[in-house]
């Protein structure tokens, strides 16, 4: 459970950096996500976030988003974000958690999220049009979990088909190229 936490921990202190370049006027902005606007692309990680505190709090995901796109969807993210931190470091230990009728294991739940979360803070970033690259550490820990969480059934879905990194991909570009963003 600790890689879980640790890649989670990461994850969001990246992602969190990425808000910074979040201006009002940015909001509307296009995101990396198709069809997804800025704000759109916040509640839904703030969606994700809450998933990830039932999942540390109960055990279990319930699957109806909650997020709220009036007000300030930055500040209701890093509210989320700590939360979600100490949900995780004080949840009971647990070996499955239970999603839309699956038990998935608590250390794979965390994984999952710590990848979300850290793709879409590069998302905002790009929206924003900020240099904010995923660390490399923090990307060739990811990179290999990836491919074990992202199974062709989730494309055009949930991810758009892989693209070929470039030449000198660093393992940040790979990530991003295999879950269908373009790193340059």
């Amino acid at each position: 459970m600790s890689t879980g936490l640790s890649l989670l921990e990461r994850a969001v202190g990246y992602a969190l950096g990425g808000l910074r370049a979040v201006t009002p006027e940015a909001l509307s902005r296009p995101t990396p996500c198709r069809g997804w606007s800025l704000r759109t692309l916040l509640a839904h990680m703030n969606d994700s976030l809450q998933a990830l505190c039932e999942a540390a709090d109960l055990g279990r995901v319930d699957l109806a988003p909650t997020a709220d796109l009036a007000g300030d969807p930055v500040t209701a993210l890093r509210e989320r974000a700590s939360r979600l931190l100490g949900a995780w470091t004080a949840a009971p230990a647990r070996d499955d958690i239970a999603i839309a009728g699956l038990s998935l294991a608590a250390p794979l739940v965390a994984v999952a999220g710590a990848l979300e979360i850290t793709v879409h803070g590069w998302d905002v970033a790009r929206a924003c049009g900020a240099d904010h690259p995923i660390p490399v550490s923090l990307a060739a820990d990811l990179l290999p979990l990836a491919s074990i969480l992202v199974a062709e059934e989730d494309r055009p879905g949930r991810f758009a088909p892989p693209l070929p990194p470039p030449p000198d991909a660093t393992a940040a570009d790979r990530l991003l190229a295999f879950l269908g963003r373009a790193p340059s």
